[in-house]
């Protein structure tokens, strides 16, 4: 509602008497005359009431009275005939409403017109006390006249009322502009406490202990499991003093204890606090890094005092020394981090390694010195073996050919070990490993190599290495800057040459001494690894370091913990072929409708496949061969393998089976040669299957492989013959449910049906067979040993795939319902048998088009991704449930923070990071509009605790702001990512490369000069490739004297101080 800035002030006008013209009885007059006489001393008592205001508002009230004198004083004198005209027409007006019956006589006017307004009103900035009411109030004071029911009083002042929807005021915010200034502004009072009292609630253990006097009307205390050791009758008490209230107070801490301190010691109880604590804070807010360490001090810093068993703990000690980097002075981080490494744990030991190289204070040795201290500190063990792979793992920094130097070294030490050395102690072992290194025969990964328990049984032969091969230029730029040339031969070099050279090579450069890797630099870097379970990691680090990523191996490195080695394993997401997937190859502009004959029609929205170049999930959930829409997408397709040297891929997988049954390990080869060239592998299945006939591993996944190239017919008879002799062995509930999936997937599902029923001993397809089949597989699956899950896992997908041909999807997912429940959510068979059963309604209904509601699997995936987020087959069922929706709040609420409603907060991965960034063009067109988004989430991601040392997220960010074209900012960008990753040598070339043109000369010598102090691999210098070139050189030169010539002069005034 709107009123006028002047509302009537009746106060302020005469009062009307009638004129000469107005026919009244004498006893009328008289009547009204006592009227105005009553209202008058009405007044004057109203006027007394309101007497207060008068002393705030003395000017106002004393215009009001000589204004109103001199109206007075201005009629006083006598009528003029204007004024009785005017009297006259008033009283004829008011003739004609009386005769209408709308008025009595005596009464005052309906309205009256004022002209002038009250410029009182704008001085004071509301209406008199005694003036006209701007609104009614109706309903109890609830609502105002005139406006809708919608609207409601929510709050009363001295300026007025507020209004609001709904009935609830809206409380400011902490970030709104008028609490952060009431939050900065002076203290204008100061409050003076007494020694003895300074508070009015004590504070125990964190929390002030509220007195109430007011009855308890739930209180169920008979229920006490325990009763307390006295009582206190606080609520029957009447009295106000202060020796009651301190009583009640000293005696709050023997009551019971409340539930918020019997969890004191909870350590997710404390993550969720400091979640929701953070919460307030935008992490994208202004000093928002600095803001959120010191409230995470401040909360942790309690936690780890509030019980003893949470100062051992590792998961709030490394929050609380992660915070500490953005506050502390280096010498009380380092004495923090020596306090924790108290503590103990491999996972401490690690976490400190990681802070020591992204600070690397003394360069690449410094980290090695660091290093040796964390593999001396762990113990023996399988735990202790996996803790020490990972330490190596972040070694694999600065140095290519020193980090394959060390897995050849460490992989001739686990797997090629002499029989007579394999019970010696380890400075032994490493004596003769020596002998072998510098003999210089081909080691594990290179062409001919035998391993050095073949070669001391065979007499340790002599050995002339052959001619290296030089370092190839690149021809396509020998004419580019020098710059720019030499980053390229160096990004060359690291990609083509991965092995160490020999000191006795002919081919060998003798300008690149560091090419050659002696064993004294490997020594103190080796260690024992004799548990299987660290033996497979060893295999899987070294192919991850070689670009060969298996999802969800890093998982299984921490333990209980969680993981964050996906920091150094996930480079293979930054490489050229996968930045082009995610980023789209197009900036096309967004256009919503096109005109036809005058006539607007919508453009049909286009997507991208849903399931992106980020592979995502738990180790073992997907088999290497398998997939969605029958292997279309799989853990390695042929992108993923365009930069791999795929020869050297090649001998590791040949050299480092170590069982004679690996099936594990042939089931990876296969998936590698498969993404390189589907024929090759079918030839290699063949080689294995004639060693292994009886490997029902292998069987399948060369089954699997025929599928891969469309032949279902010749899949079908790998199965037919496998199952002629009806033997029950390991691992066949696998094989029955690929065969029955091959069949439903080809949309024959009375093929399928037959497929299941075969499985479970019966024939045909009647309803005794289907009967008799489900009995099978509901009887069959307690009796396969809980080690095998994921054969327990084939039966249960068999049993939901019958429900499905025979009865409806309701049905099945009553079955899955009632298997999940026997399942830990969070462990690796809930999640694989999750994701499996998602992958069958995804492929029920949007593969196969049977008739299903999309709101079913769009609902299961909602709550599968709240538990597993980084899953990335969820994430790509996820957008193809959201197809077509145009919701596309949906996919950013998905996007969007982490999540602390079921507990402490739970950090996103480098993977989960690097999806959300190809979700943003996933919907093409779209993303212009979502890329503000999408560089605040890449801004989150480098500023978080988890994810801020993680070279690839900062490549990430940097090669988007250079395909949008802000090259200043990814200048900027990579300064800053220089000093989070200060070892990783991509991140200094990509200044020489693309970002060229906002590098000066003398920025980029002091770039190269940077990267040698800190010891990173460089093959030949700046300085060669600038020889001979009078380009922009010269001004760098100059640059660089000038500077020299004020950092002269800095040192001697630093020599000088104090005088």
């Amino acid at each position: 509602m709107s009123f006028s800035s002047f509302p009537p002030q009746f106060n302020s006008f005469p009062d009307l008497e009638p004129g000469p013209s107005q026919h009244s009885q004498p006893n009328e007059i008289a009547d009204s005359r006592k009227r105005h006489k009553r209202k008058d001393k009405e007044h004057k008592d109203k006027k007394r009431k309101i007497e207060p205001r008068t002393h705030d508002e003395p000017g106002r009230h004393a215009s009001r009275a000589k204004r109103r004198t001199k109206g007075e004083d201005a009629g006083y004198g006598g009528v003029d005939d204007e004024q009785r005209k005017a009297a006259e027409d008033n009283h004829a007006r008011a003739d004609a409403l009386f005769s209408a019956g709308d008025t009595r006589p005596g009464d005052p006017p309906l309205y009256f017109t004022d002209r002038k307004g009250d410029p009182l009103n704008v001085q004071y900035g509301r209406l008199h006390a005694g003036d006209v009411p701007r609104y009614y109030l109706v309903g109890r004071g609830k609502k105002v006249l005139g406006l809708p029911d919608a609207w409601s009083v929510v709050h009363r002042g001295r300026s007025g009322i507020e209004v609001a929807v709904g009935g609830k005021r809206k409380m400011p915010a902490l970030t709104d502009p008028h609490s952060r200034h009431l939050l900065a502004a002076a203290p204008t009072r100061r409050l003076l406490s007494t020694q003895d009292n300074k508070y009015k609630y004590e504070e125990v253990e964190g929390f002030l202990r509220l007195s109430t006097r007011r009855e308890r009307t739930n209180d169920q205390s008979y229920r006490a499991i325990t009763a307390p050791k006295r009582e206190h009758d606080t609520d029957s008490s009447g009295s106000s003093s202060d020796e009651e209230e301190e009583s009640v107070d000293d005696d709050s801490d023997t009551t019971p204890q409340t539930s918020l301190q019997l969890t004191s010691a909870s350590i997710p109880t404390w993550l969720a606090l400091l979640a929701h604590t953070l919460s307030t804070i935008p992490i994208m807010s202004k000093n928002a890094p600095r803001a959120r360490a010191e409230i995470t001090l401040s909360v942790l810093g309690r936690a780890l005092g509030a019980h003893p068993r949470n100062a051992t703990s590792r998961a709030l000690r490394l929050r609380y020394l992660k915070a500490g980097e953005e506050i502390w002075h280096e010498s009380k981080l380092r004495a923090e981090w020596e306090e924790a490494l108290k503590v103990g744990g491999e996972n401490m030991w690690i976490e400190w390694l990681d802070w020591r190289v992204r600070k690397a204070d003394k360069g690449v040795e410094g980290v090695v010195e660091d290093a040796q201290r964390v593999l001396s500190a762990l113990g023996d063990g399988e735990d202790a073996e996996m803790a020490k792979l990972r330490a190596s793992g972040e070694l694999v920094i600065g140095f290519m050919e020193r980090a394959t130097a060390l897995f050849q070294a460490q992989a001739e030490l686990t797997f090629r070990a002499p029989s007579t050395l394999v019970i010696a102690p380890l400075a032994r072992q490493l004596d003769a490993l020596e002998e072998f290194w510098e003999a210089e025969v081909p080691r594990i990964g290179e062409v001919g190599a035998t391993g050095w328990a073949k070669w001391e049984a065979s007499g340790r032969p002599l050995y002339i290495p052959e001619s290296s091969v030089p370092i190839a230029a690149d021809s396509t730029i020998s004419d580019a800057d020098p710059y720019t040339r030499w980053a390229a031969a160096e990004t060359l070099a690291d990609q083509t040459h991965q092995l160490p050279t020999r000191t006795l090579s002919s081919g060998a450069d003798e300008s690149d001494p560091y090419a050659t890797i002696l064993f004294s630099d490997l020594r103190p870097l080796l260690f024992l690894v004799r548990s299987p379970r660290a033996q497979d990691a060893l295999r899987l680090i070294w192919l991850a370091f070689l670009g060969l990523h298996v999802p969800g191996f890093t998982a299984t490195f921490a333990g209980a913990g969680e993981s964050t080695d996906d920091r150094w394993t996930c480079a293979h997401l930054v490489t050229p072929a996968r930045l082009a997937e995610i980023f789209p190859a197009g900036l096309a502009s967004r256009v919503t409708a096109d005109a036809q004959a005058g006539v607007l029609v919508g453009r049909e929205r286009e997507y991208a496949s849903a399931f992106g170049p980020v592979r995502s999930w738990g180790y073992g959930v997907l088999g290497p061969l398998e997939g969605v829409r029958g292997g279309e997408w799989r853990m390695w397709m042929k992108e993923d393998v365009s930069g791999v040297d795929a020869n050297l891929v090649r001998e590791i997988f040949r050299q480092c089976r170590t069982r004679a049954e690996d099936p594990e390990w042939d089931v990876l080869v296969l998936a590698f040669e498969a993404a390189v060239n589907l024929k090759g592998a079918i030839k290699i299945s063949k080689a294995f299957l004639a060693s292994a006939r009886d490997s029902l591993p292998l069987w399948a996944a060369h089954a699997r492989l025929e599928r891969l190239r469309g032949r279902v017919d010749d899949a079908r008879k790998v199965y037919e013959t496998m199952f002629t002799s009806q033997l029950s062995r390991h691992g066949e509930g696998c094989f029955w449910w690929d065969w029955a999936e091959m069949e439903w997937l080809a949309r024959d599902p009375d093929a399928a049906l037959q497929v299941i029923v075969r499985s479970a001993g019966a024939e045909g397809t009647g309803g005794i067979a289907i009967l008799r089949a489900r009995r099978y597989l509901d009887e069959v699956r307690g009796q396969v040993p809980a080690t095998a899950w994921k054969d327990h896992e084939a039966w249960i997908k068999l049993r939901v795939l019958l429900e499905l041909l025979t009865t409806s999807p309701q049905a099945a997912l009553s079955v899955i319902d009632s298997q999940l429940a026997a399942l830990e959510p969070g462990t690796v068979a809930h999640e694989s048998l999750t994701v499996s059963l998602l992958l069958m309604l995804y492929h029920y209904g949007l593969v196969l088009r049977n008739p299903v509601p999309p709101a079913l699997l769009r609902g299961r995936v909602e709550q599968v991704m709240e538990t597993y987020p980084s899953n990335t087959v969820v994430l790509g069922m996820f957008l193809e449930a959201e197809k077509g929706q145009g919701i596309w709040g949906r996919v950013r609420a998905m996007l969007g923070g982490e999540s602390t409603e079921s507990g402490p907060i739970r950090e996103k991965d480098v993977a989960r990071r690097v999806a959300e960034v190809w979700i943003s063009g996933w919907e093409k067109s779209r993303w212009e509009a979502e890329r503000e988004r999408t560089r605040g989430g890449l801004s989150v991601a480098v500023q978080d605790a988890r994810t801020r040392g993680s070279a690839v997220l900062w490549r990430l960010y940097v090669e988007f702001e250079i395909r949008n074209g802000e090259l200043q900012r990814a200048k900027k960008l990579l300064f800053r990512a220089v000093g989070e990753c200060p070892l990783t040598k991509e991140l200094y070339l990509m200044a020489f490369g693309r970002l060229r043109s906002v590098f000066s000369a003398g920025e980029l010598n002091a770039w190269a000069e940077t990267m040698a102090e800190r010891g990173l691999r460089m093959r030949r210098g700046l300085e060669e490739e600038l020889e001979g070139w009078a380009g922009e050189a010269a001004l760098g030169e100059e640059d660089g004297e000038a500077e020299d010539e004020i950092e002269e002069r800095a040192r001697e005034l630093r020599r000088l101080l104090p005088y």
